[in-house]
């Protein structure tokens, strides 16, 4: 009997060792849990001269992704507060989805150091690339980059950024100040034309809003409608 007693324990003790333990869910940027057991990219912006100051994109492998601004040392007019974080989950595109991906194989997904430090160089903000999966974790900060894929990557997520916050932007305009509606489409229409916008269907909803809309000024609608062109050409 003692041996039978003897030979159980060992075989529990065997299979505890053998069991794999629950490690808790590294946390993201923005503070949700991020399943590591899909890839997950983000890009953070931090440029204090800037509006919003602070933003950070993250998109996993299946192109769910999640925006979040800040703005932390400015509060608005009138308070010592500043506005809570304006966040907002979309899906991205399937083709900078791929664009985004391979750009992070091509630069090992960001392990290395990309910053231009040759010389002084404009500040345009701290800028932070990770690279998340089951097995690494990796990150690089930079200013500026002469390495191109860095500049390419970097671009899409700010151009998404702009596209969020002129979103927000034309539903103000559209409440409380109808008449800049026109000036601020058009300055978009140049905008992504310089490919300074990306993701423009993040917005659509607002720009078929405003191209419906027969209360407002043509030109508002007409530009509205254009840009609605490069989603359904």
């Amino acid at each position: 009997m003692k041996q039978l007693v003897l030979i159980v324990s060992f075989a529990l003790a065997c299979a505890s060792q053998a069991c794999p333990q629950t490690q808790p869910s590294p946390q993201s940027q923005a503070g949700q849990p991020t399943d590591v057991t899909v890839p997950v990219i983000s890009f953070d912006l931090y440029w204090e001269a800037a509006t919003p100051q602070n933003y950070t994109v993250t998109m996993d492998v299946n192109g769910k992704s999640h925006y979040v601004s800040r703005s932390p040392t400015r509060p608005p007019e009138g308070s010592d507060e500043p506005d809570a974080d304006y966040e907002l989950d979309f899906t991205m595109s399937a083709a900078n989805r791929n664009r985004i991906l391979q750009l992070a194989k091509d630069l090992n997904y960001f392990n290395g150091n990309f910053d231009y430090t040759q010389h002084r160089v404009a500040n345009t903000g701290k800028k932070t690339l990770t690279y998340t999966d089951f097995s690494r974790s990796f990150h690089t900060t930079f200013n500026f980059s002469e390495n191109k894929a860095i500049e390419d990557i970097a671009q899409i997520f700010q151009g998404i950024s702009n596209t969020v916050e002129h979103g927000r932007k034309l539903q103000f305009m559209r409440r409380f100040d109808k008449l800049a509606l026109a000036s601020e489409l058009q300055a978009m229409e140049g905008m992504l034309q310089s490919h300074y916008l990306a993701e423009l269907q993040i917005i659509a909803p607002i720009l078929k809003n405003i191209s419906n809309d027969p209360n407002l000024m043509h030109l508002a609608r007409r530009s509205a409608s254009r840009l609605l062109m490069v989603l359904n050409p």
